[in-house]
């Protein structure tokens, strides 16, 4: 599902023109962002957690010349899902495993 397919489907579910819908999904997105930018956690309950994480540096190869080189350490932003979302998500999919 795109960003659009989304806006759409949370349109209609909420009673609200698209454009509201959009802005809303907008402004949800742009604080995210905005916290993770800051160091802070994001808990959606019932949902899931953002947060950033850090990478330690690590070996790869380089793909054009098949060299060994270090990749940096990094910090990138992650997301891990509430126990609830992974039972819905796990119901349903073991509904459609079912059904097939």
């Amino acid at each position: 599902m795109h960003k659009t397919e989304l806006t759409k489907k949370v349109a209609e579910k909420a009673g609200v023109s698209q454009r509201d819908a959009a802005k809303v999904i907008e402004a949800m997105q742009e604080t995210i962002e905005e916290a993770l930018r800051n160091g802070e956690k994001v808990v959606l309950t019932g949902f899931g957690t953002f947060e950033m994480r850090q990478r330690r540096e690590r070996q790869g190869i380089n793909p054009k010349t098949r060299e060994p080189m270090t990749i940096a350490a990094t910090r990138t932003p992650g997301f891990s899902a509430s126990s609830a979302l992974k039972r819905a998500v796990g119901a349903t999919e073991a509904g459609r495993e079912a059904g097939s």
